[in-house]
């Protein structure tokens, strides 16, 4: 039996990092942004803004932070894993035709809102749903995005001006790929592997293997 479309966009988006310099159409940027807007969120609390960020200058202020952040992780590696790290392109900042910063407004509707009481984290968790949401998206429009997490959060507050109690949570780069790759590029250039499913998964209690058959 074929795989629905919604698998299949799963199992092929990709974090991209080469970018062509076409730009992105207005109504494509809009149906991705609409689809964040759609994702789920505790309490209805729709805690999410997006900043779009086409000027070169901020742009190349972005560039400059995430320079010094990487610089600064780089020295956690050492050896072949440097020079494996250092080889690795891990952003897009300046060759993406559009950067998008996703953030989460911790107040909006006020300190009491429903489902939140008890894990009050739930309002960045739903922010996530929506960066997923934007990335299978732009998947199916043919569109890439990688996540650009080497930057610290108080640099982008500075940089685009955003305001206390507003959380950065993501700064994407969204643009037409050189490519898809078939997988993840960590995965194919041997940084890490993917964990089997069947690891992961328990019965009842942690550490309960829980045998599942991929059959129907």
């Amino acid at each position: 039996m074929p795989l629905h479309p919604i698998y299949q966009v799963i199992f092929a988006r990709r974090d991209v990092r080469h970018f062509k310099a076409d730009p992105v159409p207005g109504g494509v940027l809009y149906r991705l942004l609409l689809a964040a807007h759609y994702a789920p969120s505790v309490g209805f609390m729709q805690p999410w803004n997006f900043i779009i960020v086409r000027d070169p200058a901020v742009k190349a202020q972005m560039k400059q932070a995430f320079i010094e952040e990487n610089t600064r992780a780089a020295g956690h590696y050492h050896g072949q894993r440097r020079l494996m790290y250092d080889s690795l392109k891990l952003e897009g900042i300046l060759e993406a035709p559009i950067n998008l910063c996703v953030t989460c407004d911790r107040s909006r509707f006020g300190p009491h809102v429903l489902g939140r009481n008890s894990m009050p984290e739930t309002d960045l968790f739903s922010t996530c749903c929506a960066i997923q949401n934007l990335w299978l998206a732009a998947y199916a429009e043919g569109i890439g995005v990688g996540w650009v997490s080497i930057v610290q959060p108080d640099r982008l507050q500075q940089i685009l001006r955003i305001p206390d109690g507003v959380v950065p949570v993501a700064y994407l780069c969204v643009g037409y790929p050189e490519a898809f790759l078939p997988k993840p590029e960590l995965e194919l250039v041997g940084w890490a592997p993917r964990l089997a499913l069947g690891d992961l998964i328990f019965a009842d209690q942690w550490g309960r293997p829980c045998p599942l058959s991929k059959g129907a």
